[in-house]
């Protein structure tokens, strides 16, 4: 059998299914199967903020932003599937290290021709455009646990946002990379203002308020049913995907992350499936290779 139903509710089946915590499944009567403590532990997410600046020229998706020109771009899509709406409009992105020392790109940036929130609202009254950014690898840690034996009753989800001081100073990063970037000469004959979180806002009480009222999810949750050594008391799943302690049952999703990859989790989601059904029908790895990536030879003592 294989479950595969994300990194919230794989772990709620397994625990409902007596494969978990035995202390906690016996606080709701669930009889224990497998008593795997790693059940629920080790989440882990990503999260991100705007950085928002006013455009001095009218080149940005505002154009678009009434309903006139939103009915324009979806009409257009519909019929001749071109123009605007036939992109994310997130083409440009990427990966920098955030200070000497980093040995991997640990900020992740998403930039959009538009100054929006997720909710739809603007911020700004105008043209503007934004970066995502975000740190890749929080040592912040969560869990969810159930709420009753009830299937039809949600679990308890408690992601543990910002509770490592290190959370808080790489947010600190991010954003004085980001001013940095914009400030930037090919930026000159497009930046206007900054609107987000505003020229004033510097020190780092200032900052960790920014990030306080304004940090988001970006919907990356994996980790709660870790990989890890069959002697692994945490571990839930083998090398395998296979369930410690359960015969003829594989979890295959984003839970099985040991730690949250450095970049976003589709690919490596999908890796997973197939590896899982590689494993399913016996077929053979490839062959081991140990090719090593790119690294700046200076990557020790200087951050670009």
């Amino acid at each position: 059998m294989i479950l595969a139903a994300s990194s919230i509710n794989s772990l709620k089946l397994l625990m409902l299914s007596g494969i978990g915590p035995a202390r906690h499944l016996s606080e709701y009567g669930i009889d224990v199967v497998a008593d795997r403590s790693g059940v629920g532990q080790n989440l882990q997410d990503y999260l991100e903020l705007y950085i928002q600046m006013a455009a001095s020229q009218p080149i940005t998706l505002f154009r678009y932003w009434s309903l006139l020109g939103k009915a324009y771009v979806g009409a257009r899509w519909l019929l001749t599937k071109t123009g605007p709406g036939a992109t994310n409009q997130f083409e440009s992105a990427g990966l920098i290290r955030s200070e000497a020392g980093v040995p991997f790109p640990d900020i992740q940036y998403h930039f959009l021709p538009l100054a929006v929130r997720y909710d739809g609202a603007t911020a700004a009254d105008g043209h503007g455009f934004q970066a995502h950014v975000g740190p890749m690898r929080s040592p912040s840690r969560g869990e969810v646990t159930l709420r009753s034996a009830d299937p039809h009753q949600p679990p308890r989800i408690l992601f543990n946002y910002m509770s490592h001081e290190k959370d808080w100073v790489d947010f600190r990063k991010c954003i004085r990379l980001t001013r940095e970037i914009f400030s930037r000469a090919a930026f000159g004959p497009y930046v206007k203002h900054e609107i987000q979180p505003g020229e004033a806002v510097k020190s780092d009480d200032e900052l960790d308020e920014f990030v306080r009222s304004n940090v988001e999810s970006a919907y990356h949750p994996c980790g709660t049913v870790r990989m890890g050594r069959r002697d692994d008391p945490g571990a839930v799943v083998d090398s395998e995907a296979r369930v410690i302690g359960v015969n003829g049952l594989r979890v295959a999703d984003s839970s099985i992350f040991p730690r949250i990859p450095n970049g976003n989790l589709n690919g490596p989601s999908i890796m997973v499936g197939e590896k899982v059904s590689d494993f399913l029908l016996g077929l053979d790895p490839l062959p081991a290779d140990n090719s090593e990536p790119w690294s700046s030879p200076d990557w020790q003592t200087t951050q670009r």
